[in-house]
């Protein structure tokens, strides 16, 4: 990714009403603290075929934890770190991502990791892309399309409701799981974790009065606040977690921490803002006009009313403090990421414990005109993932991976049964030779029914479900600014990627919500 200084010159002004869908109606919803790790029974329901099956598969898989796998003993098993960092792009110095950026705990850990630099979302929006991660099932599969309060997840589908969550999977496996912070929708379902931290409502304190954006159904804003980390729920999240690696466990572990920044609103403690002056930075890559060659409904999926345009930024000249805003809480979601890792690096578990930190999606700081996820473009897509741990060599490699792939990868990596029912690929190939040619996998994102992007390690394939259809051939067109999905030239290329596209696409779950887009809403009411 190349950036440039700020030019005003490069578009008219375009006054925005966009709008961004993540804080709907959920971001005040605090969850329970949960005591025990058994999933709830299925409701009774008629079965087709299948729904059969897919029960089935997790049937037998749950019997493999109970009947078939005999176990090392309890202190060889190695322990997991889970940590998500939420609304992360791929601006971490690891990623190459932008010049500036001030990521040294999760550069530290990539250092002795695996950087997964062409790592994707299963979908572009919080909700349904970390249902996809925690369930092991695609969006097209439960038709969790839009977002889902945690509450309803097991309700949501039949899948959801019939195989257990990735930390329950560790939990029935002699696993002690712990979660805190921001690691399903809202923080977890019911029994998801033997012990949990809860999260606090909303997305962190905010001044009285919006300092820069001021739109309804987003917590869009940015400039420094309030004055202490103390302030901030990241920092007792990371406290939580500190606290739980000081202790002497028995049982192997699980703990996950989900921290909120830089996930809007872009408020973090001025000494963060004081690393970037704004007139020092360099700005995304930008090209107006760049979906004058995009099908009208990529238009229409891709609209943010709630949200600033990069016209707007420009003109108004806040173009350059979002982008401060956005590398002041990286800088400071960084440092509690590296709080957690000082105490496992403390801890007698330093050695037999595997590492994970990843994103729930991309964003786009001004790319493309726009400034938010909900894309099935690169910078909506693409996310951090870094694995590290016992066995992994440091390392990188741009093999296409999704954050499905990681339920499986986990089960892989800690010596447990599989779960049948996943539909992710171990990356254990990939991990012990990140250049391995044995990885026939291409990474898949869904926004809505039958609207895909497909990532290899060339090219970005999306289909919507009007047939329209966009190619980006990155090799020489990393920003997607030249869709060549007209070009006969690239016919065989579009007929590989769709090989990956998903045969099933089920529609949407009644309890999967999308109210912040007019194509969306629309899409969700004609396809329920």
């Amino acid at each position: 990714m190349h950036f440039h200084p700020l030019r005003r010159s490069q578009c008219l002004a375009s006054q925005c009403n966009r709008r961004d869908s993540d804080e709907i109606r959920l971001e005040g919803m605090s969850s329970p603290r949960v005591l025990e790790s058994d999933s709830t029974a299925g409701r009774p329901v008629a079965l087709d075929r299948r729904q059969f099956l897919g029960l089935s598969a997790a049937a037998l898989a749950s019997q493999a934890c109970s009947a078939n796998h005999e176990p090392t003993s309890e202190t060889a098993k190695p322990n997991v770190l889970f940590l998500a960092v939420d609304d992360l792009n791929s601006w971490l110095g690891c990623m190459n991502g932008h010049p500036q950026t001030r990521s040294p705990n999760m550069d530290r850990l990539a250092a002795r990791g695996v950087v997964f630099h062409n790592a994707h979302c299963q979908a572009p929006i919080c909700g349904p892309s970390r249902a996809s991660l925690m369930s092991g099932y695609l969006p097209s599969t439960t038709g969790i399309y839009g977002q889902i309060s945690d509450r309803d997840l097991r309700e949501a589908s039949l899948e959801t409701g019939s195989t257990p969550f990735l930390p329950e999977w560790f939990a029935r496996n002699g696993f002690h799981t712990m979660g805190v912070g921001k690691l399903f929708h809202g923080h977890a379902p019911d029994r998801a974790f033997a012990e949990s931290g809860g999260r606090e409502p909303g997305f962190g304190p905010r001044p009285e009065k919006r300092i820069n954006w001021d739109r309804d159904k987003t917590s869009t804003d940015w400039g420094p606040f309030p004055e202490t980390d103390e302030e901030m729920p990241d920092f007792r999240t990371a406290q939580w977690a500190v606290e739980r690696l000081g202790r002497d466990h028995e049982a192997p572990f699980f703990l996950a921490a989900g921290f909120l920044r830089p996930h809007v609103p872009w408020h973090v403690p001025k000494k963060w803002f004081d690393l970037f002056p704004p007139d020092d930075l360099e700005m995304p890559p930008y090209r107006p006009g760049d979906q004058d060659d995009v099908p009208t409904i990529s238009r229409e999926l891709h609209a943010l009313p709630m949200m600033p345009t990069t016209e707007w930024a420009i003109e108004s000249g806040q173009w350059k403090y979002i982008v401060q805003a956005y590398l002041a809480c990286i800088a400071f979601v960084d440092a509690q990421v590296g709080k957690v890792l000082d105490a496992l690096d403390a801890s007698p578990y330093a050695d037999n414990t595997y590492v994970v930190l990843w994103g729930d999606h991309g964003y786009h700081i001004g790319e493309k005109n726009r400034f938010g996820k909900h894309s099935v473009w690169e910078e909506a897509t693409r996310t951090p993932l870094i694995v590290a741990g016992p066995g992994i060599a440091a390392g990188s490699t741009r093999k296409p991976a999704g954050l499905i792939d990681l339920y499986p990868t986990l089960t892989d990596l800690c010596g447990l049964p599989s779960n049948a029912a996943n539909e992710g690929h171990s990356l254990r190939t990939v991990l012990e030779d990140p250049n391995s040619a044995d990885w026939p996998h291409a990474a898949l994102t869904t926004y809505g029914r039958n609207n895909h992007g497909v990532r290899d390690e060339r090219y970005r394939y999306i289909r919507y479900e009007d047939g329209s259809e966009e190619l980006y051939d990155h090799e020489d067109d990393a920003h997607e600014w030249n869709n060549i999905a007209d070009d006969p030239a690239y016919g065989e290329v579009k007929q590989r990627l769709a090989a990956h596209l998903p045969e099933l696409n089920v529609p949407w779950s009644e309890k999967s919500v999308y109210d912040y887009n007019e194509y969306l809403e629309a899409h969700r009411e004609r396809n329920l």
